[in-house]
């Protein structure tokens, strides 16, 4: 057995039944995938478009691809015909293109919103005012070809782990208000993604119901 399907096999053992494992495999070629594949797993998460409709292109067709980098509108519909959830909207302008490619392609599009969690001012996402303000525009009650599945977040890069625990546990508390909020279908309202290979087990103990790992499996990158 592969490092690769030994790392996939330990990680699934140790998740509870509810959590899915999106592994990230961003920089990763191709040959690596299909050892996850062929190990069972069926998630896989990338951040380029471009590498992303490669791969699509290169592997197996009942894989779930997860967009989990910053999205431009100009770059969704490259990835609007098969993605099977976008994790980082953070704006109605994204939303609104994705609903629009969406309809050309026939087909409802799962997205999460992105929230900022993190102390770092590179990371992306809405605050809670922005995403109040994004639910009650009218523009959003409209957008029928989009499917708000959830919330994502990425903690601080730190050691602290109860730094982390406090952003995951904000994301959390977050994630139970949205739900409860008149424009979300709260049926379809499931998804809490946040914990990466360094966090995921807080992220989990706090509600995950997605981990996004990619160096736990891959190794590190380069």
């Amino acid at each position: 057995m592969s490092s690769i399907a030994q790392n996939i096999t330990q990680l699934k053992s140790s998740l509870p039944k509810e959590v899915t494992l999106i592994a990230v495999s961003k920089k990763k070629p191709v040959e690596a995938l299909q050892e996850a594949y062929d190990a069972g797993q069926r998630a896989f998460g990338e951040n380029y478009i471009q590498e992303l409709v490669d791969k699509h292109a290169s592997l197996p067709t009942d894989i779930e691809w997860h967009f989990i980098g910053h999205l431009q509108s100009n770059k969704v519909k490259y990835i609007a015909p098969f993605v099977h959830l976008i994790h980082g909207v953070d704006s109605l302008k994204l939303l609104k293109e994705i609903n629009k490619q969406g309809l050309k392609n026939d087909r409802v599009i799962p997205i999460l919103l992105q929230f900022h969690i993190a102390e770092e001012s590179t990371k992306f996402g809405l605050n809670q005012d922005e995403c109040e303000a994004l639910l009650n525009n009218e523009v959003f009650a409209q957008l029928e070809n989009v499917k708000v599945c959830g919330v994502m977040g990425m903690a601080s890069f730190t050691d602290d782990k109860q730094q982390v625990q406090s952003e995951f546990e904000h994301l959390a508390s977050l994630f139970e208000k949205i739900k409860l909020h008149p424009s979300i279908d709260s049926e379809h309202f499931q998804h809490l993604s946040m914990g990466m290979s360094g966090d995921y087990p807080i992220a989990i103990e706090d509600g995950a119901t997605l981990v996004r790992v990619g160096s736990a499996i891959f190794g590190a990158r380069n």
